[in-house]
């Protein structure tokens, strides 16, 4: 059971600001509603890294969305993280 009671539109606008606080100088996209979102961020913090040192670096900016049994944040669906072209 998750919590359902905040807009999508404002956990959208939550979790991009905790990445742009985590990866400053990226470009972030979230999208989703009903606990499920996705995230797709292109950062230089990324360079040499590897795809699950990414996803930490992303999922550590916006834990607290995620902690508990009521979170607001259900789950992460899907996860891009590239590094600028």
């Amino acid at each position: 059971m998750h919590n359902n009671s905040i807009p999508a539109s404002e956990l959208c606008t939550a979790m991009h600001e905790r990445i742009m606080e985590a990866l400053p100088d990226s470009e972030v996209r979230v999208t989703g509603g009903g606990g499920h979102f996705e995230i797709h961020v292109v950062s230089a913090a990324f360079e040499g890294l590897n795809t699950l040192k990414k996803q930490r670096l992303v999922y550590g900016a916006i834990k607290e969305l995620m902690a508990g049994d009521n979170a607001p944040v259900h789950a992460i669906d899907r996860m891009v993280t590239e590094v600028p072209a």
